[in-house]
């Protein structure tokens, strides 16, 4: 009887918690030095932490992994807001990677990824 009284809880209240968790949709532009657009490189974007104190409940998606289309663009339609982490893998250039602080219902952020530095041995 006590399991299904919490579980009735969770159908029934659950989608409002999550409601109240104030989220983000977030585009992601991956730029070459020049400025072009950097077609299929890996994204990869964590949700660190909240703006607010607030749960997390498991039906939130806080990873996201997937490549850039031909545009250099990757859109998330839904992120918590506060904290993320953001993670990007191309060839051919150094991997870039930073926390950002969203706190918009809508948000683009522009990422110029570097030129590969050169490597040298001590030995």
């Amino acid at each position: 009887m006590r399991t299904a009284l919490l579980a009735i809880f969770v159908l029934c209240f659950s989608p409002t918690l999550q409601a109240d968790v104030a989220k983000t949709k977030l585009s992601v532009k991956v730029l070459t030095p020049s400025g072009k657009p950097l077609d299929r490189a890996s994204v990869i974007i964590r949700f660190v932490s909240g703006r607010d104190k607030m749960k997390l409940y498991s039906k939130i998606r806080t990873q996201w992994e997937t490549k850039t289309n031909q545009e250099g663009l990757v859109q998330i339609p839904q992120i918590p807001q506060g904290k993320i982490q953001i993670q990007v893998i191309a060839s051919g250039y150094q991997t870039f990677g930073h926390i950002f602080d969203v706190e918009e219902e809508e948000k683009t952020l522009e990422i110029k990824m570097n030129a590969p530095q050169a490597q040298y041995s001590a030995h």
